[in-house]
């Protein structure tokens, strides 16, 4: 099989030629600046840059180089936009040199710090000397939600999201933009058979919790429920435009389109069933059914934490994958995960620990410990490698390597 064909095959639930891989293809699978700083030192690969596309998690472009070494199967259509150098600078940032991206312009302090200004000087967001990601520090609905479109549109120029957001949207506002995009993705189908995937940034509840701090969210849900359903109503409207263009456009060749909305803490979802049917079961299936209706893409929710009651409503959704299968989280077992819900969702992570193995223990374990899961999650398809969540600055480079060993001797022995 070739690349797009393994991961199509998988996400199909049926057994590919060997595991798929992924490393980079969305915010929430990619791999922290600093890491892949030290991981091409570890490999003596002295050509390339570092570059940060996503900056409000610090995550590098994984390069040419690194994809065909480690074998990765799926790429990011948003790592079509800023190929020239000129669309990049020069920066020092937690110790390294790596290149921001030029539509990126934060304040840089004298302390080290950098700030995210709007142009009427709002702070943001911020990030310290010896901070690994951009904190958010202002919040555009703290004081009361929008009552109509264009108030949400003047609100969301405030949300350090909008005011960050990575490649391809952070072109939205350029001439052409939609017909450079599927020009784009016409141009990776046919120079690459790795599967193509789209960050779309649906996000419901997490986008929620970025216009208005997360506890004042979650208690608007019970005192508030009107005014947060026609909050949710008027990011529906704008989804839907988005949606609707990103169907017509590119609906054709992009293989995953991604969703994102952290419903689970450590120890179990966020909210109540009934408040998750209430506001973002019906809306999310909305837009998956028309998603379905008028493209060929595979539907992709990234929802951390301990998710496993609501996995369920994710199916019946019409979620085709799940990520990032936080597996260290309670009730998330990887056996019962799989023989409960792998012939009906897609497994796309939970292939190793980031928060208590890679970071900490030595190579060998960090194989054992890879093995073991690919063990569990690939037989009969329903699966694609990759970490839980993004491989983080604290992980040695030699993990990172082995990682990736162990996945192809787990393929070798297929």
């Amino acid at each position: 099989m070739k690349s797009r064909g393994r991961v199509l095959a998988s996400i199909n639930h049926k057994q590919p030629d060997r595991v798929p891989i992924d490393l980079g293809s969305s915010p929430n699978t990619g791999i922290s600046a600093v890491a892949y700083h030290n991981l091409k030192k570890f490999l003596g690969i002295t050509t390339g840059n570092t570059r940060i596309h996503d900056v409000l998690l610090q995550l590098a472009i994984p390069e040419e180089e690194i994809l065909n070494l480690f074998q990765v199967d799926v790429i990011d259509l948003g790592h079509t936009f800023n190929l020239e150098d000129e669309k990049w600078y020069n920066i020092n940032i937690n110790g390294i040199q790596a290149q921001f991206p030029t539509w990126f312009r934060p304040n840089f302090n004298s302390d080290g710090s950098l700030d995210v200004v709007h142009s009427d000087g709002t702070i943001l967001a911020s990030m310290s000397k010896n901070s690994l990601v951009l904190d958010q520090t202002y919040f555009p609905c703290k004081e009361k939600y929008p009552t109509n479109m264009k108030d949400l549109i003047t609100l969301l120029q405030k949300n350090y999201g909008y005011a960050c957001v990575s490649p391809p949207f952070s072109y939205l506002n350029q001439k052409d933009f939609w017909k450079t995009l599927r020009k784009n993705a016409l141009e990776l189908r046919n120079n690459t058979d790795r599967a193509i995937v789209m960050y779309a940034g649906f996000t419901l509840f997490q986008f929620g919790a970025t216009m208005k701090p997360m506890d004042k969210f979650l208690i608007d849900l019970i005192r508030r429920p009107q005014d947060v359903e026609k909050f949710l109503d008027l990011m529906m409207e704008i989804y839907f435009i988005s949606a609707r263009q990103i169907c017509k456009w590119v609906g054709d060749v992009v293989d995953i389109i991604c969703f994102g909305d952290d419903f689970g803490e450590n120890n179990g979802p966020i909210m109540s069933p009934r408040i998750f049917h209430k506001f973002f079961k019906p809306r999310h299936a909305q837009l998956i059914d028309y998603i379905k209706k008028n493209s060929k893409m595979k539907t992709f929710l990234h929802s951390c934490g301990s998710v496993i009651d609501l996995i369920p409503d994710f199916i019946e959704i019409g979620f085709d994958i799940l990520n990032p299968v936080q597996i260290n989280c309670h009730n998330m077992d990887p056996k019962d995960l799989k023989k409960n819900f792998g012939d009906d969702i897609t497994f796309w992570g939970g292939g190793a620990d980031s928060r208590n193995v890679i970071n900490r223990k030595n190579p060998e374990q960090v194989k054992k410990h890879v093995k073991e899961l690919l063990e569990i999650f690939s037989p009969g398809g329903g699966y694609v490698f990759n970490t839980i969540h993004n491989i983080m600055a604290d992980v040695p480079p030699e993990n990172i390597v082995a990682i990736f060993e162990a996945i192809n001797e787990f393929n070798n022995q297929i």
